[in-house]
């Protein structure tokens, strides 16, 4: 599916994640940063991509601020953040869920 309008969802806080989701003509792109990226940067990006690939988005810019999240936290903002840049909000994908 193709991104409709730049997203953001997450905030800032302990043991949350910021992802802000875009339009991107080159497969999908990260920007990652987080004082874990090291350790778990590449499962950051994989539960990112995971979601992104359910939903059939191929090209998309993401930019990732990470602070200390925990996968599920990871992936329920990467759901929201998809379906807020493919404006699905009001019909969304319970299989996903």
């Amino acid at each position: 599916m193709e991104i409709r309008k730049s997203a953001v969802a997450g905030t800032l806080e302990s043991s949350d994640v910021q992802i802000m989701l875009s339009a991107g003509n080159n497969g999908i792109e990260f920007e990652l940063v987080s004082d874990v990226a090291k350790q778990f940067g590449d499962a950051i990006k994989e539960t990112i991509t995971d979601v992104l690939n359910t939903y059939g988005v191929t090209d998309a810019a993401v930019s990732v601020v990470d602070k200390g999240a925990l996968d599920m936290v990871i992936r329920a903002r990467a759901i929201a953040v998809v379906q807020r840049a493919l404006d699905i909000v009001d019909t969304p994908n319970w299989e996903v869920l």
